[in-house]
């Protein structure tokens, strides 16, 4: 059983995506063609914000957002400790320094109450200045920008939200990717919403800054491709994975409904056996993963193993503790909730074509391994 069943999926949708895909290619416009811009007008109305900038990958997408605010040397930018290694990277990329902060144990995502206190190390014991927060969707829920707006609007910070995980996650009737002051996903095939291949967006209520992103995404282009007018990036959304986007984007909503179903039913049977996920009355998730936490994760996972059912640990160290930044390990304080994660947490299939008989042969498994 795979953790994502991404053929059942294309299986279900084929029909619809094997036209598009072969309408696109005979169309003969493969990069930034027409379906990039009917892509970007549909996720910019699904979202609810004025711009949606397509562009190369989730990764470049958090570059750009960096770059369009001018994030650099003297900057820190404080980012989750619990989280892909991309979201503090392109921080160390612009020159900036990622300063790490806590999560909340209950739903993995940046703790407000250690924000405040990591912003007031680096103001009282450091020559950084705060410049932004990078606050992750992870595993499919928005972080707490009701607690986070305010402490950045304090303390005159930028806030990008980090939907990568978290595009058709909300909060109340405010959807994923319309939070931040820029918010970025990615299309990565496993994500909520994906492609097959790499792709990536931007969403912001700012026409100044969708125009500078539209010129980021194509080597700074000006009023034409050889009118460079900044640095910038190639990165652009090929006219394929347009395609693709567009026919699970008509779908997605019907596969939202049942990922919350399958969340449910694996939190009905696995409620008191070990840690499950908590989402508030409020939150919608988007379940990029359903990830349990358990001091017996590792016999777990190799039960499961054994049954040939998938499972992943997201993510096995913190970000502080990368080789990478180990010349800034100095400026870091502890964040012991991520740390104990690191050593309990498992994601185990999920997605909206599993069946209830596979929920419970993956619950079966666990619960003959959870004390």
């Amino acid at each position: 059983m795979q953790l994502r069943d991404l053929h059942r999926q294309y299986e279900t949708l084929k029909p619809e995506m094997d036209e598009a895909i072969l309408a696109a290619i005979a169309a003969g416009t493969h990069i930034m063609g027409p379906q990039v811009a009917e892509l970007e007008q549909a996720l910019t109305e699904y979202v609810g914000v004025k711009h949606c900038i397509a562009c190369g990958n989730g990764t470049d997408a958090l570059r750009m957002a960096l770059m369009v605010w001018g994030i650099g040397s003297g900057d820190a930018v404080f980012v989750p400790d619990f989280t892909f290694f991309a979201s503090a990277e392109v921080v160390a990329l612009h020159g900036a320094t990622p300063i790490f902060v806590d999560v909340c144990s209950e739903d993995y995502n940046i703790d407000p109450d250690d924000l405040l206190e990591k912003i007031a190390y680096v103001e009282n014991h450091t020559d950084l200045r705060p410049a932004a927060v990078i606050a992750v969707d992870l595993f499919g829920q928005p972080a707490d920008y009701i607690d986070i707006e305010p402490i950045c609007r304090a303390h005159n910070m930028f806030i990008l939200e980090d939907g990568a995980q978290g595009f058709g996650g909300a909060i109340g009737a405010t959807k994923a990717c319309s939070f931040g002051d820029i918010a970025i996903t990615s299309f990565f095939p496993a994500k909520p919403l994906g492609c097959y291949g790499d792709g990536g967006a931007l969403f912001t209520n700012n026409d100044e800054w969708a125009a500078m992103l539209r010129s980021l995404r194509m080597h700074g282009k000006g009023t034409d491709k050889y009118d460079n007018v900044r640095y910038g990036l190639n990165s652009r959304l090929d006219a394929v994975q347009a395609a693709v986007l567009q026919v699970k984007l008509r779908h997605f909503d019907d596969e939202l409904k049942a990922v919350n179903h399958v969340a449910g039913y694996y939190t009905d049977l696995l409620r008191g056996k070990v840690t499950i996920p908590f989402l508030p009355p409020a939150v919608t998730s988007s379940w990029a993963q359903y990830t349990i936490q358990s001091t017996e994760r590792d016999a777990i996972q190799q039960s499961l193993r054994e049954a040939g059912i998938q499972s992943m640990v997201y993510y096995p160290r913190t970000m502080s503790r990368q080789t990478a930044f180990s010349s800034i390990r100095h400026l870091q304080q502890p964040c012991t909730v991520a740390e104990r994660l690191t050593q309990t947490v498992l994601s185990i299939p999920m997605g909206p074509y599993i069946t209830e008989k596979e929920i419970e042969t993956v619950v079966s498994v666990i619960l003959r391994n959870a004390k």
